[in-house]
């Protein structure tokens, strides 16, 4: 019996020296763990400072490290912790698990608000501004050009040239007169297609002196188409078809009416008589069977070539009740193309300074 519990006692003494072995070896084997773990984490940080170095400029100043927070001086890396004396509680506060057996109350959720009722507010329209009246302008659709007459003139200045007061509309495929500024002093029309000149053409064109219309296609016109312009001192018709020429103002100083089909029936009785200030007269290359007397003493150049004057009175240029009767203005006469013999009427340009050209 005695035997037996001094094999037992020895047994015992075994497992418990196993035992104090066993907790040492595992002692060691914790502290090479230990220090296996520092090392890898001491690699991974310089491989972190390796990569996100260049970035660290950006991120705040690194601060001087704490040596009293972690006690590096009496931090001893072969020491041995005593694992079954540690105490967890060093290392913060411990988590109480037991609150989540706590029953989470859950209320009565509250009923959904129904969205706010949108009501359309009626919105009065304020009432529209009465608008004055359109201006007028010009009919750009009716017929002609420029449509009906007005007295405007802008618009003709965008399709001809305007300086002063002389509008520039020659070659410009015009059918009609176009509305001119009232202004116009004088206008240049030529080379166009203008066929008719009517009375209202020139109507309130008070500053109006120069009228060119030649080159153009005109064969009639008002009787009135000039009576209003009371400044119209010169008229040029050259090179239209013209058979007749309607009162012209007494404010006359040249009227050029050359190749046209003017004839002597076409013209007034005593037409140029009271124009005191006419000075040139171009009446050549038409049809004109004599001269249209009285001739104004303020002439100075009549031109009749290439007419059918037959004969001369002898108060053509003359005054046969005053012999002594002499016209110093008038110095060119021609007479040539004309079936006449300038020869056999001497007594009718006695009174000139110079003969005519004709035919002798």
């Amino acid at each position: 019996m005695k035997q037996q519990r001094v094999a037992t006692g020895v047994e015992e003494l075994k497992v418990a020296k196993s035992s104090e072995t066993y907790r040492g070896n595992k002692a060691v084997v914790s502290m090479f763990e230990l220090r296996m773990s520092l090392q890898s984490l001491m690699v991974a940080l310089a491989l972190v400072l390796i990569f996100v170095g260049p970035g660290l400029g950006m991120a705040a100043p690194l601060g001087e490290p704490d040596d009293e927070a972690f006690d590096m001086e009496n931090y001893d890396l072969n020491s041995e912790t005593d694992w079954e004396n540690l105490d967890i509680n060093i290392y913060g506060d411990s988590y109480d698990y037991d609150d989540l057996d706590q029953e989470i109350e859950v209320g009565t959720v509250a009923p959904d608000t129904p969205p706010p009722e949108h009501h359309e507010e009626e919105v009065t329209l304020p009432s529209q501004p009465t608008l004055p009246p359109a201006p007028v302008t010009l009919d750009f659709k009716g017929p002609g050009l420029f449509g009906p007459e007005t007295g405007l003139g802008m618009p003709t200045c965008l399709l001809c040239v305007c300086i002063g007061g002389s509008v520039y509309c020659d070659d410009a495929g015009l059918d009609q007169i176009p509305p001119l500024p009232k202004d116009t002093t004088h206008f240049y029309g030529r080379f166009n297609k203008i066929r008719h000149l009517k009375n209202t053409d020139f109507i309130n064109l008070n500053k109006l002196q120069s009228i060119d219309l030649t080159g153009n296609q005109i064969s009639e016109m008002d009787e009135d188409a000039f009576r209003s312009l009371l400044h119209l001192q010169q008229l040029l018709l050259a090179d239209n078809n013209l058979q007749m020429i309607p009162e012209l103002p007494i404010t006359m100083k040249r009227i050029d009416l050359r190749n046209n089909r003017l004839i002597s029936q076409g013209m007034h009785t005593e037409v140029f008589k009271d124009m005191s200030q006419l000075e040139f007269l171009y009446l050549s290359n038409n049809n004109l069977d004599y001269i249209p007397t009285p001739l104004p003493l303020s002439l100075r150049v009549l031109h009749l070539q290439n007419n059918n004057i037959q004969s001369l009175h002898e108060d053509t240029f003359c005054n046969h009740h005053d012999r002594k009767f002499i016209r110093h203005n008038l110095e060119d006469i021609r007479l040539d193309g004309n079936p006449l013999n300038i020869n056999l009427f001497a007594q009718a340009y006695i009174c000139l300074p110079r003969l005519p050209v004709g035919s002798h």
